[in-house]
């Protein structure tokens, strides 16, 4: 399930990653901001959707790939989040990417998960 602004380009662009790869429902709202502080996502963490997968949060534009290792992997974790809106992550593509990080987030200190440069793992 994700949750973002009916007037968000980039988060229905997002959505749309998802769902070529098998995932999503969507609620609309104006208050994604409560969302968050529901599902625990740390301020420095925050982007402009969050999604719920298989009890994890989904914080950003986090690639479909990573979403699958961590359901795979089920590591003990909130869940993932890719802080800001990274050029070439899924959703804010166009432009030249540039590389970020999957931060896993949770009972411990944030961790980088994965490193991506558009959708490709590094």
């Amino acid at each position: 399930t994700v949750w973002k602004d009916p007037n968000c380009g980039c988060c229905g662009s997002w959505v749309e990653h998802l769902r070529r790869n098998g995932f999503v429902a969507v609620i609309e709202s104006k208050d994604v901001q409560t969302i968050k502080l529901q599902r625990g996502v740390p301020m420095e963490l925050a982007s402009c959707h969050t999604a719920e997968v298989a009890g994890y949060t989904i914080e950003g534009h986090v690639p479909a790939g990573a979403i699958l290792r961590l359901l795979s992997e089920k590591p003990v974790a909130r869940g993932l989040a890719v802080p800001g809106m990274p050029i070439g992550s899924p959703g804010m593509e166009g432009g030249t990417p540039v590389a970020y990080d999957v931060i896993l987030f949770g009972p411990t200190a944030p961790t980088r998960f994965e490193r991506y440069l558009g959708l490709q793992r590094l």
